[in-house]
C-alpha cells in the first residue's frame, strides 16, 4: 500500500535554505515480485499521479506532475527518489518541463538517487524546453550498488521565440554525478556535465551542436554495459535522422556507465532514437515489449 506523508523528507529541516517551489519524495520497495511505493510525499508545485502497471514484470510507474505548468526565475525544485532492494521503477513527467522567462535568478531542479542491489530505474521524462531569456540548472546525484540497473533519457528542445530565431535561452546547466557504493566505501563513476549558453557561443558552429538545434542524451549504468553494447547502439542510432556519438566509461566494482549524445532538429526524432535505444535493453535484458507510455 501506498503511504502518503505530510512531513519533509528525512534529512531535511523545513527552514534550511531557501524555500522550494515543490517538493517530491518516492522510496520504491518489492514484495513478492510487485513493486510499490513504501513512502510517498509531494509539496507545492509537484506530485505524482496514481501508480501503473504496464505489464506483468512488477515494474512500477509513476508520472511526475506539475500543477504549475513551467518553471520561472528563482524556481527550486526538489526530488527524492530510492528503488530498495530489487525493486523496479519506470519514472515520468506527464508532459515538457518549460522554462520560461528568468530574470534575475535561474530555475533550478535538485535530483538525488539512490538505488540498491539488484534494483532497476528507468527514468524517460518529457523534454525540457527552454524559452527566450531562460536559465536553468538541473542538478541529478545519482547513487547506485554494483547489481543495480539505471537507464536515465533526456531531450533539450530550444522553446518558440517572437522573432523566430532558435538558441534565445540565457544558459542550460544539466550535470549528473554517478556514484558507486560498495565494500563499504562510496566512489565516483562517471560524472556527465552539460553547459550551453548561447550568447556566448555559436552553437550552431562546428564543434558544439554542428547546425542542429535539439540535443537527446541517454545514460546506462550496469554491470551487463561492454564495448559490444555501446558499438550496438551506435549502429542502431545510425539508421537515425540524427548525430550521435557514444562514450563508455571506466568499470568500477563491476558496474559501468554508458553516455549517448545525440543531436536533431526534432524533439519527436530523438525520441524515437533514444526509445529504440531504451527498448533493446528492455527486451534484452527483462523481456519486455517496448515501452509504450500514456500520460494519465
Amino acid at each position: 500500500m501506498t503511504t502518503t506523508a505530510r512531513v519533509p523528507p528525512a534529512g531535511r529541516a523545513a527552514s534550511a535554505g531557501p524555500v522550494p517551489m515543490g517538493e517530491l519524495a518516492l522510496r520504491i520497495a518489492e514484495r513478492a515480485g510487485r513493486s510499490f511505493a513504501a513512502h510517498q510525499f509531494h509539496r507545492g508545485a509537484l506530485r505524482v499521479l496514481r501508480p501503473h502497471y504496464l505489464d506483468e514484470s512488477g515494474q512500477v510507474c509513476y508520472v511526475v506532475v506539475n500543477p504549475g505548468g513551467a518553471y520561472l526565475g528563482a524556481d527550486l525544485y526538489l526530488m527524492d527518489v530510492e528503488v530498495g532492494d530489487g525493486a523496479d521503477l519506470l519514472l515520468t513527467t506527464q508532459s515538457a518541463t518549460k522554462i520560461y522567462r528568468t530574470p534575475g535568478s535561474f530555475a533550478e531542479q535538485r535530483m538525488a538517487i539512490r538505488l540498491g542491489e539488484g534494483s532497476r530505474l528507468e527514468l524517460v521524462p518529457d523534454q525540457i524546453i527552454a524559452y527566450r531569456e531562460a536559465s536553468y540548472r538541473q542538478n541529478t546525484h545519482i547513487t547506485v550498488r554494483p547489481t543495480s540497473s539505471l537507464v536515465m533519457a533526456e531531450v533539450i528542445t530550444p522553446g518558440w521565440s517572437p522573432d523566430g530565431g532558435s538558441f534565445r535561452y540565457e544558459e542550460l546547466r544539466l550535470r549528473n554525478e554517478i556514484h558507486v557504493e560498495a565494500n563499504g566505501g562510496t566512489r565516483l563513476l562517471a560524472l556527465d556535465n552539460l553547459l550551453v549558453r548561447p550568447p556566448l557561443d555559436d552553437v550552431t558552429g562546428t564543434g558544439f551542436m554542428e547546425g542542429y538545434s535539439h540535443l537527446g542524451s541517454l545514460v546506462v549504468v550496469d554491470a551487463r554495459v561492454d564495448q559490444a553494447l555501446a558499438d550496438e547502439l551506435h549502429r542502431l542510432a545510425a539508421g537515425f535522422d540524427a548525430y550521435t556519438g557514444v562514450s563508455l566509461g571506466a568499470t568500477m566494482d563491476g558496474i559501468t556507465a554508458l553516455v549517448l549524445r545525440s543531436l536533431s532538429h526534432s524533439t519527436e526524432k530523438l525520441n524515437a532514437l533514444l526509445g529504440g535505444c531504451g527498448n533493446l535493453l528492455r527486451q534484452r535484458w527483462y523481456s519486455q515489449a517496448p515501452l509504450n507510455l500514456r500520460k494519465y
